[in-house]
């Protein structure tokens, strides 16, 4: 059985929704094979060394490729399922993702599925379990081969970093497309401060009911002490008491720390996409019925800061 997966990059690096859809393909035993767009074959070739335990790139080289455009990516993708007719076809749900998914599904002809956080293949089909309604309600769905899925970004553990790869390289020609074509004319990137909480193995995340800014230099020191990185929920964010850089939630940062500490989260939807995979939850929150005890493995019913 092969699968094909759409490799996203940035500034000469494979992004680690590329690492995790390569992660699933291995992990439920198909061939992998790999759809790579960039400039040149030069950036092809030090694109797919970085994917481990690759069976096969599919390269389409072309001027202005390197960046992200909807309409040439797409082009490059229905062509590879054309010429390689794979089983199964795995994209991040990502924004690239969002873009891809549906409009290959409906060139192609092939059923879709999106949200995806868990996926098995059984005989000529494949078991999916999917997020909907922001994480309310977890929807399982069956669909016969071939077919696509969109995985949601942290849904699956990455090889380890650092990992090279020697897979084969197969060049493919797509024909420029005559349609209105998208270039990237400036990129502009996150004022991040250097903070990068997916690489963080100990957060401290406040919510809106601590109170206010004014509780933020405690909730600094604990983070301080613990040697965690310090985030907040997205009202918290919203509310402007910390930058976005710092905010864990399905709008924010995906993270699975070893320690996620909460204090004053009241565990909504939105927030739990972005940390339930963490190792240790614990929760701190004056509301006994807040939902977030409902995830965490150990809570106190408390007020931190008395």
């Amino acid at each position: 059985m092969r699968c094909l997966f759409y490799v996203e990059h940035n500034n000469g690096n494979v992004a680690d929704t590329a690492h995790e859809l390569m992660a699933l393909a291995r992990g439920i035993g198909v061939e992998a094979h790999a759809l790579i767009c960039a400039d040149n074959a030069a950036d092809i070739d030090a694109l797919a060394a970085q994917l481990a335990g690759l069976d096969v790139v599919i390269g389409v080289a072309g001027d202005g490729l390197g960046s992200y455009s909807p309409s040439e990516h797409l082009r490059c993708l229905i062509a590879a399922i054309e010429a390689r007719v794979p089983d199964l076809v795995l994209l991040s749900y990502s924004t690239a993702g969002i873009d891809l998914a549906p409009a290959v599904a409906e060139s192609s002809g092939l059923p879709m599925v999106g949200y995806v956080t868990r996926l098995a293949v059984e005989g000529n089909e494949i078991a999916t379990t999917s997020q909907v309604y922001g994480g309310k309600l977890l929807a399982n769905a069956k669909l016969t081969l071939p077919a696509i899925a969109a995985v949601m970004p942290g849904a699956v553990k990455a090889n380890p970093a650092g990992q090279a790869g020697n897979p084969t390289i197969e060049m493919l020609e797509v024909p420029p497309g005559s349609g209105p074509r998208m270039r990237v004319k400036e990129r502009l990137e996150p004022e991040t401060g250097g903070i990068n909480l997916s690489d963080a193995t100990k957060i401290l995340c406040v919510g809106r009911a601590i109170g206010g800014t004014e509780k933020l230099p405690m909730a600094e020191e604990l983070a301080a002490k613990l040697g965690a990185e310090l985030a907040g929920s997205r009202p918290v964010i919203d509310a402007g008491w910390l930058p976005k850089a710092r905010q864990v939630g399905k709008s924010g940062t995906k993270v699975k720390p070893k320690l996620y500490l909460m204090a004053g989260v009241s565990g909504a939807p939105e927030h739990l996409e972005g940390m339930e995979d963490s190792e240790l939850i614990i929760a701190l929150n004056s509301d006994e019925q807040a939902p977030i005890f409902n995830k965490a493995h150990y809570g106190a019913v408390c007020d931190m800061f008395h």
